[in-house]
């Protein structure tokens, strides 16, 4: 398998439109969708999110407009839950609040003396050939968000999060809030 193109490859600011598949024939380019890297976006104790048991919820906020890879959000989760339920048990839920839509191409380029003549065909079928996902994910928006009760754990979930942040290639913003 080769290896694939480092994240800065891919514009921050301005990703590539027409990268869904599409229902429709004519308007679908991306012909074949790369499998889903992250496992799961809902972590924890569902039930007791949905009875409302939980009275602190910290948030990992992006801190720019940014794409986001598949591989870097689950990266993030993994980090994130294995902490929390070492600390926690399972007294706590993790959500993963954005989904990678977006599908990243590559068109192969060769350099060197015989290769590229046989393979390459320039610009005549550019669209390359799909290698990844991403999540296009606005400023401001909650990446990974956590609830759980207890103000003695409160800097630990913190550490938690800032540990987790470095992996994610945006900056982030942690924040605290008490639920009513």
């Amino acid at each position: 398998m080769a290896a694939q193109r480092k994240a800065s490859a891919y514009s921050k600011k301005n990703p590539v439109i027409n990268t869904r598949k599409s229902k429709k024939l004519q308007k679908s380019y991306v012909k074949s969708v790369p499998p889903q890297k992250i496992v799961k976006f809902n972590m924890g104790d569902y039930e007791g999110f949905e009875k409302s048991r939980y009275k602190l919820k910290i948030t990992l906020t992006a801190g720019e407009n940014i794409q986001i890879r598949d591989i870097a959000l689950e990266a993030a989760r993994q980090s994130l839950i294995k902490d929390l339920a070492k600390l926690f048990q399972s007294k706590f839920f993790l959500r993963c609040n954005v989904y990678p839509h977006n599908i990243l191409r590559n068109n192969r380029v060769f350099s060197g003396a015989s290769k590229g003549e046989r393979v390459q065909t320039g610009m005549q079928q550019s669209f390359g050939t799909p290698e990844g996902r991403a999540a296009i994910v606005k400023k401001g928006r909650p990446v990974f968000t956590a609830y759980f009760n207890g103000n003695e754990n409160v800097q630990k979930v913190r550490d938690n999060f800032k540990s987790a942040s470095p992996k994610l290639p945006c900056k982030s913003i942690i924040t605290l809030e008490k639920i009513s």
